[in-house]
């Protein structure tokens, strides 16, 4: 899929508390809006395919939208010891705090959704509109689930194990059925393949277990901010009457029923026309102010040295340069841009410079010395 037209992405890291780094991308212009992580994210791939990327650039259009991988997925780390709840939450913890934005919309699809509302009711002085899609307060354990249904979900535990890492879809086509139904052969091909880039059969596994464990009943009542739930009518991943029981937690939340089957919004979906409209009406005009000084934010921790490294380093000087200019050890200025490496949550010297531009640094030539 083409990628040369319409708004371009930034992709960047930063590292939670227990020292997992994480992914995140920034596409768009105006008002922040952040999405909780769901399972299946890959933000450089997502960006590339036909499932994802119209989706997003309709949110994009005005509004700074901010999404990342979780732990486990994507271009975040993958060999993580914790894979629970309570570290999604943190995770989203950790992204809002690296990207520095005071208040914003927050929007949870599919397991983002209880992630997005243990958030709100967390923070709720950050949380000005809570928009949930696709989504659910109790996981399959919790819902009384048949003898069949329990089948069913070992059947699809196995499936993970057996087939998420091989190269024939097969096994994956199950899940990619269950998410988009009516699906183009297109966007089929590409969710076949998402699953397969974006986590390893063994995190597939034990994030699968997890979501099944999941329970916010007794949180979703205590969200304060605005809330609109949409939920697909023949959504058969997560089944309508659990956005109806989300819905009826939160207090005052609008409910709106699409006419679809499919769990994510596709392109060509009637109902993503209606998805878009109710979100932009929900939101209205913001009062925030557009995500212009998230380059700077996440510099706030560097040293007036540190900052003059990365300046250096982003004007195209190498160490060899920076030591004697800086009147500094090569051994001294190697210690600085591990500093550096370790605050941005980065691990290269490209990823230092594309930071470093990104935020208005190494814009003037190097001079002689």
């Amino acid at each position: 899929m083409p990628t040369d037209a319409g708004p371009q992405q930034q992709i960047r890291f930063c590292k939670t508390a227990d020292g997992v780094r994480l992914a995140y991308a920034i596409v768009g212009k105006g008002p922040p809006l952040i999405k909780a992580s769901n399972w299946l994210s890959h933000v450089e791939y997502d960006w590339r395919s036909p499932v994802w990327r119209p989706y997003l650039t309709q949110l994009a259009r005005h509004r700074t939208v901010i999404r990342y991988d979780e732990r486990g997925c994507g271009l975040s780390d993958w060999n993580v010891a914790d894979l629970s709840f309570e570290s999604w939450v943190r995770d989203l913890e950790a992204v809002v705090d690296a990207v520095g934005v005071r208040r914003f919309p927050l929007l949870g699809i599919s397991q983002g959704g209880p992630i997005a509302i243990a958030y709100a009711v967390r923070h709720p002085e950050r949380v000005s509109h809570l928009i949930l899609h696709g989504t659910y307060a109790r996981g399959l354990n919790l819902r009384d689930p048949t003898s069949v249904q329990r089948v069913e979900f070992d059947a699809l535990v196995n499936i993970i194990q057996v087939g998420w890492g091989r190269e024939n879809p097969a096994f994956r086509q199950v899940f990619t059925s269950l998410f988009m139904p009516d699906g183009t052969p297109e966007q089929l091909r590409w969710f076949n393949d998402l699953q397969r880039v974006s986590t390893s059969p063994e995190n597939a596994a034990r994030l699968f277990r997890e979501f099944a464990a999941i329970d916010v009943r007794e949180l979703a009542p205590k969200v304060s901010c605005p809330a609109l739930v949409l939920h697909s009518r023949e959504d058969e991943r997560v089944p309508y009457r659990e956005g109806c029981v989300v819905a009826s937690l939160i207090p005052d939340a609008r409910f709106v029923t699409l006419e679809s089957r499919n769990h994510l919004m596709l392109e060509g979906d009637p109902a993503m026309r209606v998805y878009m409209r109710e979100i932009e009406e929900f939101l209205g005009r913001e009062v925030e102010p557009a995500v212009e000084a998230i380059p700077a934010v996440a510099f706030a921790a560097l040293t007036a040295r540190e900052t003059e490294i990365l300046d250096l380093i982003a004007r195209g000087l190498d160490n060899t340069a920076i030591a004697p200019r800086l009147q500094i050890s090569a051994k001294t200025l190697r210690n600085h841009i591990t500093n550096i490496f370790a605050k941005l949550g980065i691990t290269s010297r490209s990823q230092a410079i594309v930071r470093a531009r990104d935020a208005g640094l190494g814009r003037t030539e190097p001079t002689a010395r």
